[in-house]
C-alpha cells in the first residue's frame, strides 16, 4: 500500500519512529579486543569515533531508541567464557555510567517507551553464543539477574545447548538444551535461533512456546548462505509471533560486495514480507561485527535513516515502516520480557 504520508519526508518519518537494533557487536571494542580478538585500547562508548560503527553519540544521531549489546565469546575464549562474557558485560555497563544519562540500561518496553520520550537510549545487553553459561541453568539465571534479555542459543559452534550453522547434524539440540529454551521462556527471555544450524532451528520450533527470533538473518532466497533463512523457517518463527532481524553483515546480504548496499537489505525485507508479512521483520544490523571488504550497506549507525528513507520510497505503508524499524522488537519485547 502506497504511504498517504510519503510526502512528510523519510527523516520527519524516521525522527517519529521507535527504532530497535537486535544485533551489535560493539562490546568487543568498547572492552578493548579488536576482530582478531588481540587487545587493543578501548572503544569510548560515550564519545563520537571515527572509527567502528556503532556508539551512543552516532546512535542517537541515527534516531535509535534501544541497541541490543551482545556479549560473544571468540573461539579463543570459549574455555573461560563466562569470565569473559562478564567482561564484556562490565563494559557496558560502565558506558553507560558514564553516559550522562544519554544512555541507559534496559530491560522492558516501557523503558524503551521512556527512552523514546527523553531522546536516551535503552540498551539491552544479550548472549551471543551458549558457552558463556556451560552447562549451568544457575549460570543462566545469573545472567538474567544480571539484566541480560536475550541469548543466541549458539554461534556457528557445537556447544552444550546445540549445533551451529557450520556444523550441521541430526541430533541439533541437546537434551540440555531443550531445559535451557524452557527456562528462558520461564524467566523471560528472548530466545535467538540466528547461527542455529536447520536441524537444531527445527527442534527448537518444535518446543517453543513464546515468540522466537532470529535477531541477525536474511532471505536465503535473496542470497543463499547458511546463516540466512528459508521462506519455511521464517514462516515458523513468524507462526510464534516472534521476528527475523535482518542484518546488514555483507555475505548476508549478497556474495557480491559490489552489491551490498540499503537497496539490497531492502530486498530482504521485501522478500520477508511477501512471506512473513511486515509485522514479523526487524532489524539486526551486526555492526561491528563484520569488515568493509564484504561490502558495506552504509558507514555505521548514524545513516540508519536511509533505510526509513528506502522503505518509504518503495512505498511501504508508515505503519509497516515503523513496525519493521522497531515496532515489532518492541512487541516481542513486551510479549516476552514484560
Amino acid at each position: 500500500m502506497r504511504d498517504e504520508h510519503a510526502d512528510r519526508g523519510a527523516p520527519a518519518l524516521h525522527e517519529r519512529l521507535v527504532v530497535i537494533d537486535g544485533h551489535c557487536d560493539t562490546a568487543i571494542p568498547a572492552a578493548g579486543y579488536d576482530f582478531k580478538s588481540e587487545r587493543v585500547p578501548p572503544l569510548d562508548l560515550c564519545a563520537r569515533n571515527g572509527t567502528g560503527h556503532v556508539d551512543f553519540p552516532r546512535l542517537l544521531e541515527g534516531g535509535v531508541t534501544a541497541q541490543f549489546f551482545a556479549l560473544f565469546t571468540d573461539t579463543v575464549f570459549v574455555p573461560r567464557a563466562r569470565e569473559h562474557t562478564y567482561m564484556l558485560l562490565e563494559a557496558v555497563e560502565s558506558a553507560v555510567g558514564r553516559s550522562g544519562g544519554r544512555a541507559r540500561l534496559a530491560t522492558t518496553a516501557a523503558e524503551v517507551e521512556a527512552a523514546k520520550r527523553d531522546g536516551a537510549l535503552a540498551a539491552f545487553l544479550t548472549i551471543e553464543g551458549g558457552e558463556a553459561i556451560g552447562e549451568s541453568l544457575d549460570d543462566l539465571r545469573a545472567f538474567y539477574a544480571r539484566g541480560v534479555r536475550l541469548m543466541t542459543l549458539t554461534w556457528n559452534r557445537v556447544n552444550a545447548i546445540g549445533r551451529g550453522a557450520e556444523h550441521p547434524g541430526p541430533d541439533g539440540l541437546t537434551p540440555f538444551g531443550r531445559r535451557v529454551v524452557a527456562e528462558m521462556e520461564d524467566l523471560g527471555m528472548i530466545v535467538d535461533v540466528s547461527h542455529l544450524c536447520d536441524q537444531a532451528l527445527d527442534e527448537v520450533l518444535a518446543i517453543a512456546r513464546r515468540p522466537l527470533v532470529a535477531s541477525h538473518s536474511n532471505s536465503r532466497a535473496v542470497c543463499d548462505h547458511r546463516r540466512n533463512l528459508s521462506d519455511a523457517q521464517a514462516e515458523r518463527i513468524a507462526a510464534t509471533g516472534g521476528l527475523v532481524g535482518v542484518t546488514f553483515a555483507g555475505v548476508f546480504v549478497d556474495p557480491d560486495p559490489a552489491k551490498v548496499s540499503v537497496a539490497r537489505v531492502a530486498d530482504h525485507i521485501d522478500r520477508l514480507v511477501s512471506v512473513v508479512g511486515a509485522e514479523h521483520v526487524g532489524l539486526g544490523t551486526d555492526f561491528d561485527g563484520f569488515s568493509a571488504p564484504y561490502g558495506l550497506v552504509m558507514p555505521d549507525c548514524s545513516r540508519l535513516g536511509e533505510l526509513t528513507a528506502a522503505l518509504q520510497a518503495r512505498g511501504y505503508a508508515e505503519a509497516d515502516i515503523a513496525a519493521i524499524m522497531g515496532g515489532n522488537w518492541l512487541r516481542v519485547i513486551r510479549d516476552v520480557v514484560g
